[in-house]
């Protein structure tokens, strides 16, 4: 499959140090502190970097205010696992703003079905390099502001569930009326849910790779339930079998037409099915009725190219 392997992903063969520094965060000028949160409050809302020690870290944050860089010192070597804050997320953002860089987050599980790594409530975010790893939820939030969320050279796998709670969690689903950028990202072996949902209404997504063959109970690969304009470009697909719905890959104001699609651009984009797969599913699923900018795309045996429902 065409993807650009992130960074994180190639760091984290290497063995994560037993033991993490006595003040494993480091505010920029020096400063270092035993917990996040302790980094956090020490702070006080300014904007400022914070570089994490290679460790595996069983705790969580909450950001307040200012616009913080969340920067593993070693990408892939800073893995943070099982402990939520608010029962919401390891990174609960709502500050003006947050970068998050080369750290690992994997095994959250909440109550509500919506245990992620990044819980995004305000701001704009940034994340690269990343990893989100078996857990209910990789990034969700963004609900009721105008926030830009860009999402580059990341790996999301083992994420999503429908079994859990009376609603689906996903890879990443974001709610933000900003733009939403997902690039050069990796996305695979999802456990229910949609790989991408955005109710926002623009978004860029390229150059990223889909591989379903692992899936489990999985839904759509890209969801834009309430309409959306944009650019889906350079992306590879590959669904498999294991799904609870097969009917599209990529499915337009499936829940509502809030926003306009007219003019999506979808092209050189490559999709196929995992090797036994019978059905017949659409690329592009378009329950908008607007006039959509479909280009060319290869498309595998058994993979119809549009439909309107």
């Amino acid at each position: 499959m065409r993807h650009i392997l992130p960074i994180a992903l190639l760091a984290l063969a290497a063995p994560v140090a037993a033991q993490s520094p006595a003040q494993p965060f480091t505010v920029q000028g020096g400063q270092g502190f035993a917990k996040l949160d302790e980094a956090l409050m020490a702070i006080r809302g300014q904007d400022a970097t914070i570089l994490i020690a290679p460790g595996t870290y069983h705790e969580c944050a909450i950001q307040q205010a200012g616009h913080i860089v969340f920067k593993a010192a070693v990408p892939g070597r800073v893995i943070f696992e099982q402990t939520t804050c608010e029962g919401k997320a390891a990174l609960v953002l709502r500050g003006d703003g947050a970068v998050v860089d080369g750290i690992v987050f994997r095994g959250f599980r909440v109550g509500d079905g919506n245990g992620a790594g990044i819980r995004i409530e305000r701001g704009d975010l940034t994340v690269r390099n990343a990893m989100f790893l078996d857990s209910q939820e990789g990034i969700l939030g963004g609900a009721g502001a105008d926030m830009p969320i860009t999402i580059d050279h990341t790996t999301f796998s083992g994420l999503g569930q429908c079994d859990e709670s009376p609603s689906c969690a996903h890879s990443i689903y974001l709610e933000t009326q900003g733009p939403v950028t997902v690039t050069n990202s990796r996305f695979e072996r999802g456990r229910g849910g949609h790989y991408v949902k955005v109710r926002g209404p623009r978004v860029t997504i390229t150059n990223n790779s889909f591989d379903d063959t692992a899936g489990h109970k999985t839904n759509y690969m890209i969801d834009l339930p309430n309409g959306a304009t944009g650019t889906i470009r350079g992306n590879t697909f590959v669904q498999g079998r294991d799904k609870e719905n097969w009917t599209g890959f990529i499915v337009v104001a499936a829940e509502a037409h809030d926003h306009s699609a007219a003019g999506l651009r979808i092209e050189d984009n490559t999709a196929s099915l995992a090797p036994g797969e019978t059905r017949s599913p659409a690329f592009v699923a378009d329950y908008s009725h607007e006039r959509l900018a479909i280009g060319t795309n290869t498309l595998g045996k058994g993979v119809r190219a549009f439909e309107t429902r």
